[in-house]
């Protein structure tokens, strides 16, 4: 009994040991776990009806703490891990944190200094009001990805600085390293946005530009000599050789009542060739969108949003590609972290892009959102649609 009791009293103060550890580092464990049944009409020319993993929100495994330095001024760290809730895998087998790794800085009066592998301020600002966080980006990001409105644009070796919050204003920027010897610029990246905040009102602009390797050609863009990459797609699919991509976006949301909120989006992004791109004339795409969403009850809120994409003639094409895409969402939650949702997509596509080849001209396929980028329509047409579960952690 003596012993039994002494093996107790060790254990409860191992634990309040423990306790004290986590309350002086705030270290969190956090989560999401999320899949769907998914139906696509077309999938390169058949339908199909399949399981997916992270839809509404991705499925991934966080970690991320702080420690109190004092005089306002905190050590902090994340790392998270992506993986695919239908098979248990790794949603990127190369990396072991492959959404974000990064560790840093921040101070109540001067701002927040990170470095690692993050998002761009351009994702952060303008991202946070776009399509994506009220459609998810599975079915609600604009065709592809095109813009990187979704969490598809992670920077390697990266340094990021965010300004404390004045009078409603907050700005950001980043550069992550090429880290090419000898060419210090060669597959760097560069990231600014502004957000400001006021009552309902809240607005962003942003600003990305990822550069391609120069040292050993431009096709295909190679992310591991480059700091960062970006989502390809049919849709963009003819200028992977380019030496630059430019990527400018604005995005606006007001707060119209407790349970209305409108917004709007545009982007434009332009892909500019090298002496080693197989494409000739820089490529532009502009976006536009309106997004919406309403709380019927508590625990119900349906969502619509729309987009217009279309591209500029050049390359020899006179026909270029446009592409419309209604998306919509409902949700139930059956508690703060567990929700059933449905989604449904319906986009069209128009007109003529680059093939993979950078030279011919094809016609343009339909690609909804960013989850049909690897299985794009074989046609102008494609309706995802999908009924899932997500719990968060």
């Amino acid at each position: 009994m003596k012993h039994k009791t002494l093996a107790l009293l060790t254990a409860a103060a191992s634990l309040a040991g423990a306790s004290q550890v986590r309350a002086q580092n705030g270290v969190t464990i956090y989560g999401t776990a999320d899949a769907a049944i998914i139906y696509s009409s077309s999938q390169r020319g058949h339908a199909n009806t399949y399981m997916n993993s992270g839809n509404l929100n991705a499925s991934k495994l966080g970690f991320s703490g702080s420690e109190d330095l004092g005089g306002g001024s905190k050590a902090i760290f994340t790392l998270e891990q992506g993986f695919n809730i239908d098979n248990g895998a790794q949603s990127d087998p190369s990396k072991a944190f492959n959404r974000q790794s990064f560790i840093g800085l921040s101070n109540s009066g001067y701002g927040t200094f990170t470095l690692g592998r993050q998002y761009t301020p351009y994702w952060r600002y303008v991202g946070g009001l776009g399509p994506t966080g009220v459609l998810t980006g599975a079915t609600g990001a604009h065709p592809g990805d095109l813009d990187g409105l979704d969490t598809t644009i992670r920077i390697n070796n990266s340094l990021v600085y965010a300004t404390p919050v004045i009078a409603g204003f907050q700005g950001s920027a980043l550069y992550g390293f090429g880290e090419n010897a000898g060419a210090m610029g060669s597959g760097n990246t560069v990231s600014a946005a502004l957000l400001y905040n006021i009552n309902a009102f809240s607005v962003a602009l942003g600003y990305l530009k990822l550069t391609n390797n120069n040292l050993k050609g431009f096709a295909p863009w190679d992310p591991n000599v480059t700091s960062g990459s970006y989502a390809q797609s049919p849709v963009n699919a003819g200028y992977a050789s380019a030496k630059s991509v430019q990527m400018i976006a604005a995005a606006a949301r007001y707060q119209a009542s407790g349970k209305l909120m409108l917004g709007l989006n545009f982007s434009n992004v332009q892909m500019a060739p090298g002496a080693d791109s197989l494409f000739t004339h820089q490529a532009s795409f502009n976006t536009a969108g309106l997004i919406s969403s309403y709380k019927l009850t508590p625990a119900i809120t349906v969502a619509a949003g729309y987009s217009y994409t279309r591209e500029t003639a050049a390359n020899g094409i006179s026909n270029p590609a446009r592409y419309q895409q209604l998306s919509l969402e409902q949700t139930y939650d059956f508690s703060k972290r567990t929700a059933l949702y449905f989604l449904e997509t319906y986009q069209k596509a128009y007109g003529q892009t680059l093939g993979k080849d950078g030279v011919t001209a094809v016609d343009a396929v339909a690609v909804v959102g960013d989850s049909q980028n690897g299985t794009p329509s074989s046609n102008g047409k494609q309706f995802v649609a999908a009924v899932g579960i997500r719990h968060q952690f």
